[in-house]
């Protein structure tokens, strides 16, 4: 069987071990992954596109068919214009199916011949997420076993941490 062309979305702010077991296990699956950071001005981002963007592509550095690029606008619209037509959406939990169930069938209405796929993350980065990276790091908490080493640099530079 063939493989196909994937499209991974999310604002990866910042990337996680999660969204890397994600991203490898796609990879592994997939032709061809674009790992997509979502630029949305109406969100307040502590890392900006840039620096996103340079953690990802650290990241999957490794792997060969996986590239990193940034959109803003409709996933949809920028699914069409890559001819893209197979989003995948990482799951942690219920909460985050309900969610993303009702967005993929939005994204159907806009776009009938794009196909949203799930991918449950491994159980051990079921607890994990930016938000809670983020937290632990504002108030100077050791955030190494939950980021990729690649972007470890980019995320103690932010919060000014001093953990080697």
């Amino acid at each position: 069987m063939a493989k196909a062309v994937a499209l991974y979305p999310g604002s990866f702010d910042p990337v996680t071990r999660g969204h890397l077991d994600i991203i490898r296990r796609i990879s592994k699956t997939m032709e061809h992954v674009t790992v997509a950071v979502l630029d949305n001005p109406r969100k307040q981002a502590v890392f900006s596109i840039d620096e996103r963007v340079e953690m990802l592509r650290r990241v999957t550095q490794a792997y060969e068919n996986v590239t990193v690029d940034y959109y803003n606008g409709l996933l949809v619209d920028y699914a069409r214009e890559k001819k893209i037509s197979i989003i995948i959406k990482g799951l942690r939990a219920v909460s985050d199916f309900e969610f993303e169930f009702q967005m993929a069938l939005v994204n159907r209405k806009l776009n009938p011949d794009i196909e949203t796929m799930f991918m449950m993350t491994h159980s051990k980065y079921s607890y994990l997420s930016s938000s809670i990276v983020k937290e632990i790091a504002s108030f100077g908490g050791d955030v190494r076993e939950l980021v990729p080493p690649e972007a470890y640099d980019i995320i103690a530079a932010k919060f000014n941490l001093r953990f080697q």
